[in-house]
């Protein structure tokens, strides 16, 4: 049933502190009181069609009624992505399995190109069963082609693109063993994003791991004063276990990859269970960081030292904790510029019982917590998952995007208030760095109820809008196509590496028109364990022309005037526009 409006689900106000041993981080925040609705129109409208777009398979992650470890409840992630080169959006979704053990599989779906899709894995090579978590993209050996890595609890994958063959059909072959990546023992793989973080034109690869978790030696539900919640016995964590560890590996290439982590201080960072992983340059020096959501405990800054190494700085950038000096319960990450000044700003999402948290960009990769002040306070109901900074009506203010859903499926029936299945979150941008909160006038997907987990952003259809993919557990993915009204103008842009890696992840592009200044980075991962379009998307409001300014990750600097609105821009390193495409309104 859509839950529209705030009054429906709504928690009581709890404000006694977060209960003694809990197994999860939530600061027990009082929401804001909510101000008068604007009355302003909203010309984005959302609606889900992924039934009639071919997407059917739910995704299996452990039982449905009840979670006995913590492995089961979080799920995994989605992507956007071009895996062919031809121009239009194709989907990867992630899955889990069963503790009994089952036949479910990451899929990939080609786009046909008339708003269905085609399930390609198996001629793909992709079929895979297992619990995975999250997925990163870039073309690690610069061929052309983006390459795929999937991390899970057990072994992650490295996926090389190997582009089409003979009969036009794109595949891929895993090299995990044969580029080093093997790991000895039973990891959780979480976060991961590929990062050129020693600016050589070699894409190298960072990843999270979230618990060290042994499923012969965790707790049962209720046998810990970490597997209670509320009073409710669930399963136990990520408090009161073993927190895992990070690496960062080096690209030799020729295929291969060297662990660094500890020569490059990334494995001196320890006791936080990291999720999201995103890379970027965040201070503006030209070198990419690494900013890792992390679960109950103090998120990582990773700040770029310049000499191959890295520094923990997240407690002194103010990115570690909220303005309260307290933990959350970090797992998504939405990175973009909500306040037009030209720096990348940090959305990230938390449990039940506190708000999401907006960090705004100082211009010197320091941050403030302006959560409460930018009109995030109010909405404090619901577990955050995947999340996005994304221009959705294409009125030139990035709004803020979210979805949420439940760890803990047996709480329902005695504590009302949390239900399973959530509604989606949506902040407009009012301008000024104030939001509000979307319940009516944005389509019916977004009051729909699911646990959803991943969500990547991309413009599917070709039409020059923002459409959504979203992960629902024990469900089929939802496809939200985006229908915008209102002339907003919006451009493009896709970017190619010659001397820096030739998916140009890492770029940062600032968009500059109506006296503002938009910008984004090319990111491997962000939302929740998931992957965006790589065509970076700038709704431009009114403004029909706009210069870009690119840092390529090599660190130079390049300058494009005056292009023009309604269209996709791609641009060649050193060599400017190098061709353009329309696309069509529907």
């Amino acid at each position: 049933m859509p839950i529209l409006t705030a009054p429906i689900l709504t928690a009581p106000l709890l404000t006694m502190p977060r209960a003694a041993g809990q197994g999860v981080s939530s600061r027990v925040a009082r929401p804001v009181p909510r101000g008068k609705p604007s009355g302003l129109p909203f010309n984005a409208r959302l609606s889900d069609i992924a039934k009639q777009a071919g997407l059917t398979e739910p995704c299996t992650y452990g039982g449905v009624a009840a979670k006995r470890y913590l492995l089961e409840t979080i799920g995994c992630g989605v992507a956007f992505y071009d895996y062919d080169h031809d121009g239009w959006l194709d989907i990867l979704v992630l899955n889990g399995t069963t503790l009994e053990g089952s036949t479910a599989t990451n899929r990939l779906y080609k786009n046909n190109r008339d708003g269905t899709f085609k399930d390609v894995t198996d001629q793909a090579g992709l079929r895979r069963t297992g619990w995975a978590s999250s997925v990163c993209i870039g073309d690690f050996n610069n061929d052309g082609f983006d390459d795929l890595f999937i991390t899970y609890w057990g072994q992650n994958a490295l996926y090389r693109n190997n582009g089409p063959n003979a009969k036009g059909e794109v595949t891929f072959t895993d090299v995990t063993e044969a580029a080093g990546l093997k790991i000895k023992g039973r990891h959780w793989g979480a976060g991961c994003t590929f990062v050129d973080y020693n600016r050589d034109g070699l894409l190298d690869l960072f990843v999270s791991n979230y618990v060290d978790f042994d499923i012969d030696k965790v707790p049962k539900p209720g046998e810990s004063s970490f597997c209670n919640w509320k009073g409710v016995p669930v399963n136990c964590g990520p408090r009161g276990l073993p927190a895992g560890r990070h690496w960062l590996y080096r690209n030799n290439g020729d295929g291969t990859f060297t662990d660094v982590s500890e020569a490059s201080g990334i494995a001196k960072a320890k006791g936080s269970y990291g999720m999201t992983a995103v890379a970027a340059d965040f201070d503006n020096d030209g070198w990419p960081d690494i900013y890792v959501a992390c679960d109950s405990t103090s998120s990582f800054f990773f700040r770029n030292n310049h000499d191959g190494t890295f520094s923990e700085t997240g407690l002194e950038r103010g990115v570690a904790l909220n303005e309260d000096g307290m933990e959350q319960a970090g797992m998504g990450l939405g990175i973009g510029d909500f306040d037009l000044d030209g720096h990348l700003d940090i959305l990230k999402t938390h449990f039940a019982d506190d708000s999401s948290i907006l960090y705004r960009n100082t211009g010197d990769g320091n941050f403030d917590d302006v959560t409460v002040r930018s009109g995030l306070g109010v909405e404090t109901r619901f577990i955050g998952w995947g999340a996005g900074m994304v221009d959705l009506d294409n009125n030139g203010l990035p709004d803020l995007f979210m979805v949420t859903g439940n760890v803990y499926p047996e709480v329902e029936a005695k504590l009302p208030a949390y239900p399973f299945k959530t509604p989606r979150v949506l902040f407009r941008n009012l301008g000024g760095g104030k939001f509000e909160e979307m319940f009516e006038g944005a389509g019916p997907a977004l009051g729909e109820a699911h646990s959803s987990r991943g969500c990547a952003f991309g413009d599917f259809d070709n039409d020059g809008d923002v459409d959504v993919l979203i992960l629902n557990m024990h469900e089929p993915p939802s496809l939200l196509r985006n229908d915008v009204s209102g002339g907003g103008h919006w451009l493009k842009v896709k970017l190619e590496g010659v001397k820096s890696n030739r998916s140009a992840i890492g770029a940062k592009v600032t968009a500059i028109y109506s006296g503002k200044r938009h910008a984004q980075a090319v990111l491997s991962q962000s939302s929740f364990y998931s992957v965006n379009d790589l065509r970076l998307h700038f709704g431009l409001g009114e403004a029909t022309v706009a210069d870009l300014e690119i840092r390529w990750p090599n660190g130079q600097l390049e300058t494009v005037k005056k292009v023009a609105a309604d269209q996709l821009v791609f641009i060649k390193e050193g060599s400017g526009v190098v061709r353009t495409a329309t696309m069509g309104k529907r």
